[in-house]
């Protein structure tokens, strides 16, 4: 993480493979939403997205 943060510092955001980790991207979110009872689907900007903010690691986009 210490190269991603010199990256950081240097070009203003995270590198390529660590950004593409925050949120996964999938076809369908049918069992996204049942992974965790904290889950919440929502649409923004024209796109459906699965949150969590007690377990961010639960995020993700549909594809």
């Amino acid at each position: 993480m210490a190269q991603a943060r010199v990256f950081g510092r240097l070009f203003g955001g995270l590198p390529p493979l660590i950004e593409g980790r925050i949120m996964k991207i999938r076809n369908s979110l049918k069992s996204a939403k049942v992974r965790d009872k904290d889950c919440r689907v929502v649409r923004r900007r024209g796109k459906v997205y699965v949150i969590n903010k007690k377990n961010p690691r639960m995020k993700a986009r549909q594809g």
